[in-house]
């Protein structure tokens, strides 16, 4: 929101400091905001001397600015704009600083007494002076009262963590906004630490040896009282314990909640704060020395294997569905070894990833068609009705990428899911904050946490999901010779037992696999060759070329652009890619102008209103998007493709205009969900061509004939039925070149 004495504080720095080097303009938005911030530092360091200006107030700063000015007040002799940076900070902080005037004023005592009070450090810095850790909280993004979904609770123990250890060397005033944070978590390791006797020189926040040690000698249990059951209490607040008090009193009732943390994270129930469960409540693995009875990994269970982890009591195992197309690593469930790890007596928990390393892999679009290859996947390998999925998010993501990548993602997954299957359940593997928010979405019913990734910033501040099955701790070796295996040790919460029996599908050495991009330049010349010799179409870029909309470049750099999802459609529905990829590539490529103007019509008929009905451009429906298909004939394939059982929905009225407009533009608008239609239309045009739905043994005859009444019942669409299964037989080449190597 924007603040008038915000965008005054930007205004001094770029007028006061625009001819400083490092100090470059800021905008003036009157928004508070790291650019401010940060630009604030540099001033401040500038005037302290310092010439290698940086966006950090570290160790330097902090140094400088306690020999110079150890304390600032009314009476300190500072420079006039060393005021004027605390009051720009004051006011970014929402405090009232005074006029930006460099006068140490009654206002600017006043807002320093507030800042103190709010952040809980009032004892230990008494009255309005600024001293450097303080100056240094300021210019931060830190808040001092509750924002956004912080609590009560939680603030009172920032403000005690702040209070009794400010003054130590390397303790700096963590936020007070009711919020368990990074900061925040190790500023409780801190305190630990200082309270186990370790020197400044020691202390770091790391949850390490020494530290272990220390907890191992600070049980507290039932009647235990001071600053330990102070800080076991405040890992319990910070871990969301419901009913849980900050407190220094270990009474009945916060041994009743100890019981209940146990039994959440699966600890040994002893109603007391022993080391495993300090552990669980200060770092994500806890103690990652314990054993649990699930597994996850990418070696193969061969016999020896499955006995060896039987042997060390492990009772669930998580495998891959799939591999990464093009990579190395072959994670995959093999052939046989499904029946092999039930007959050793263990259940299985299938997991799908390909890459899913970074923000960009996660899309609506991708989560739609990693559905797609995880439902064929899943029923490859047999696993029944509801059977739960995990998708991997396998990448420290922050909370701004979950809002932008990984909900939408997910929310692809889910519509593919419900969509096409309604049987397989949900669940994701990722960092605690990504599996928190996706859950807390309604996307996923379970959680596979990657806790073993301590440093994860979605693991650090957070506490684990309440829907975890499984939780992934540490990388152990189990069994020996031809039994040694690797594998991740999960916790397991019971929450998905995983599955003991499956009903496999046929082999899938004639399913497609996605397109080698090495083979796009030859693939080109091939279909425009074929496209200008045999369909008559213009040569790409000549003169009766410009009536088409797009070339044939564009055409097939589409058509490829939507791949991985063409690929996995036809997968799962056991049809050649071939006939998808046919279709969108010539309808895309002979779209012309009067496509443009019949879309125009349709948009215009349903926003205009009141019409006149001789208009023939002006109508209800007509064919649109990549496949060209009208809202109506999208209606009742979809509609007939539902009485199949191949997909889940609500039957729609090919007749109802509401129906027809709503349709019509997902299919303007969405390609995913238009490429899908595609697929529904060519099943339904086999059933009205009296043939079986597309199958991959499908002659060339009946691919042609499916084809013919995708276009319609005309001459012209049976003309046109022998080119479009001309171009079928080019991309066929290709893609049975391809064939072999299972995804």
């Amino acid at each position: 929101m924007y603040d008038e004495m915000v965008y005054r504080a930007q205004r001094f720095i770029n007028n006061t400091y625009q001819n400083v080097l490092g100090i470059d303009p800021i905008g003036e938005d009157g928004l508070t905001g790291w650019a401010t911030i940060r630009a604030l530092i540099r001033c401040l360091q500038h005037e302290l001397g310092i010439t290698a200006l940086s966006d950090n107030f570290g160790p330097t700063t902090l140094a400088t600015l306690t020999a110079r000015w150890p304390v600032i007040e009314a009476s300190t002799a500072v420079p006039s704009n060393v005021i004027r940076i605390l009051q720009s900070a004051l006011y970014c902080k929402g405090y009232d600083g005074g006029g930006i005037d460099g006068v140490f004023s009654q206002r600017v005592s006043n807002a320093m007494r507030k800042v103190k009070s709010d952040a809980g450090v009032a004892d230990a810095y008494p009255g309005d002076a600024v001293v450097p850790k303080l100056f240094k909280a300021l210019l931060t993004l830190d808040a001092y009262v509750i924002v956004n979904w912080g609590t009560q609770s939680v603030r009172s123990v920032q403000q005690w963590l702040n209070g009794r250890y400010v003054n130590r060397r390397n303790f700096d005033i963590i936020p007070c906004d009711g919020n368990f944070s990074r900061d925040v978590q190790k500023a409780l390791m801190l305190a630990i630490q200082f309270e186990a006797g370790m020197s400044d020189d020691v202390a770091n926040g790391v949850f390490g040896p020494v530290t272990q040690a220390a907890l191992r000698n600070h049980t507290v249990s039932q009647g235990s009282t001071g600053t330990w059951v102070q800080l076991f209490s405040a890992g319990m607040v910070f871990n969301q314990r419901p009913g849980v008090t900050f407190t220094a009193t270990f009474d009945a009732d916060l041994a009743v909640r100890c019981r209940e943390f146990q039994a959440f994270v699966k600890l040994p129930i002893t109603s007391q704060g022993d080391y495993q469960t300090w552990a669980s409540l200060l770092v994500s693995t806890g103690d990652s020395t314990r054993r649990g009875t699930a597994c996850d990994g990418i070696t193969e269970i061969t016999p020896a294997r499955a006995r060896a982890l039987r042997a060390a009591g492990y009772r669930v195992v998580g495998r891959y569905l799939s591999n990464a197309a093009g990579g190395s690593l072959d994670k995959r469930i093999k052939p046989g070894e499904l029946a092999t790890i039930v007959a050793n007596g263990l259940r299985v928990f299938p997991i799908y990833q390909t890459w899913g390393g970074s923000a960009r892999y996660f899309t609506r679009s991708q989560g739609v068609s990693d559905a797609l290859a995880a439902i064929e996947r899943a029923r490859h390998y047999g696993f029944k009705p509801g059977t739960r999925i995990y998708f991997a998010v396998d990448f420290d993501a922050v909370d701004h990428e979950v809002t932008s990548n990984v909900i939408p993602h997910f929310q692809g997954i889910q519509a593919a899911m419900d969509e096409y299957v309604g049987r397989y359940e949900i669940g994701i593997y990722g960092p605690r904050n990504v599996c928190r928010r996706v859950a807390d979405a309604g996307l996923t019913s379970a959680s596979f946490v990657s806790d073993m990734s301590t440093g994860f910033s979605g693991n650090l501040g957070y506490p684990i999901p309440d829907n975890w099955a499984f939780d992934q701790i540490s990388t152990v070796s189990v069994g020996s010779g031809t039994g040694a295996v690797e594998i991740d040790n999960d916790i397991y919460s019971g929450v998905d037992r995983g599955q003991n029996s499956f009903d496999p599908t046929s082999s899938d050495d004639a399913l497609d696999v996605e397109f080698d991009p090495t083979l796009e330049s030859t693939l080109v010349i091939d279909v425009r060759n074929y496209l200008v010799t045999e369909a008559g179409l213009p040569e790409e870029g000549g003169v009766a070329d410009l009536s088409y909309l797009h070339t044939t470049t564009e055409s097939i750099e589409v058509v490829l652009a939507h791949d991985a999802l063409i690929t996995r459609l036809a997968r799962m529905l056991r049809m050649r890619k071939a006939l998808v990829q046919a279709t969108i590539l010539w309808e895309y490529r002979i779209a012309d102008h009067k496509d443009e103007l019949s879309d125009w019509g349709v948009r215009t008929y349903y926003t205009l209103g009141d019409v006149d009905p001789t208009n023939e451009v002006i109508k209800n429906d007509g064919s649109t998007g990549l496949g060209q298909i009208f809202a109506q004939t999208a209606i009742d394939s979809r509609n007939y493709v539902i009485g199949q059982g191949i997909i889940s929905g609500r039957v729609m009225n090919p007749t109802s205009e509401a129906d027809l407009w709503e349709i019509w533009q997902k299919l303007n608008s969405d390609d995913v969900f238009n490429i899908q239609t595609v697929a529904h239309v060519l099943i339904r045009a086999a059933f009205l061509a009296n043939l079986p739905a597309p199958r991959l043994d499908y002659n060339d005859e009946s691919t042609r004939l499916v084809m013919r009444r995708y276009q319609g019942t005309g001459e012209l669409a049976n003309t046109e039925s022998y080119l479009r299964l001309g171009l079928y037989r080019v991309l066929e080449k290709y893609n049975a070149t391809l064939r072999g190597d299972v995804l």
